[in-house]
């Protein structure tokens, strides 16, 4: 028994040595197989900047990315907080593709343009948007009462009552969802979410469209040269008719049709915060439209 110990220790070194060289002759091989596959993955990153509908806009990506599949070519959509989102491009890391919102402050001069253009520009495109609707619990939108105007994200709430000559108290937005469910407040200027909390709530209301102003858009941008052939396989189908129709899943609209007002997508935190100053009442601005473009 201790010969057979002795020998197997003497052995070792040599069964190391051999499975070495095993592995650098088969490594090779490995690597090719691999290679063979030719896989790519577009990496896709969801910022939410405001309140959507219902569900999740980067669940609804990722359902999209999977009819985009095809011949080794994957999508991988990665939900990010805007703090997140921000910091990883301040370190020099993007995603091929970004869905973002307006306040983000995306640098524009880093987006490859698009074959598609919104609002004069091929740098960032809506897939999606909200909308900004007054509501009441009766047909009558002339009577005097107080308004609640609700807060969510980084959306200017504010500058959609301006241009609807609309005054009222600024809430958080399920702070001024239940305050006017409550009878505290006449009306509520309130945005797509609003219509599905009713809609869950089975409460009826009434509706009037508040189309002067949005900034309720779910932009995409393309970072990727790289990938660009693949990026823009995935947009044809995020923008194909199918898929805006089924947007009404998550309480969203096609951006098709839009008017009136709205910010740059590529407003910073501080450039977005200068614009709502402008309108609040009270104001000393002489020109506030001047913060805002025409869609």
């Amino acid at each position: 028994m201790k010969r057979f110990f002795w020998a197997a220790r003497r052995a070792a070194p040599f069964l190391l040595l051999a499975a070495i060289v095993l592995g650098a002759l088969l490594y090779p091989h490995r690597q090719a197989d691999a290679g063979e596959q030719t896989e790519r993955i577009v990496s896709i990153w969801n910022v939410d900047m405001f309140e959507g509908g219902k569900g999740s806009r980067t669940s609804f990506l990722s359902r999209v990315a999977r009819l985009a599949e095809e011949d080794g070519v994957y999508y991988r959509v990665l939900s990010y907080t805007a703090a997140g989102a921000r910091e990883a491009m301040e370190r020099g890391e993007y995603p091929d593709l970004l869905s973002f919102g307006a306040g983000l402050g995306v640098d524009a001069g880093r987006c490859v343009p698009l074959p598609y253009s919104f609002a004069g520009s091929r740098l960032a495109v809506p897939w999606c948007r909200g909308e900004y609707l007054l509501f009441s619990m009766t047909e009558d939108f002339s009577a005097a009462g107080e308004v609640v105007i609700s807060l969510g994200g980084s959306n200017l709430s504010c500058a959609a009552a301006y241009f609807a000559g609309i005054a009222g108290e600024e809430k958080e937005s399920l702070t001024a969802y239940l305050d006017f469910l409550g009878g505290k407040y006449r009306y509520l200027l309130g945005t797509q979410r609003d219509v599905c909390r009713f809609a869950a709530r089975g409460t009826q209301v009434f509706i009037r469209s508040l189309p002067d102003y949005c900034d309720l858009y779910q932009y995409i941008c393309m970072f990727s040269g790289e990938m660009q052939a693949e990026c823009l396989r995935f947009l044809a189908v995020l923008f194909s008719p199918g898929v805006k129709d089924a947007l009404s899943e998550i309480g969203m609209l096609p951006a098709d049709g839009a008017q009136g007002r709205t910010v740059s997508p590529f407003a910073t935190p501080a450039q977005l915060e200068l614009a709502a100053q402008a309108v609040r009442p009270g104001s000393a601005e002489k020109n506030p439209v001047k913060f805002f473009e025409s869609v």
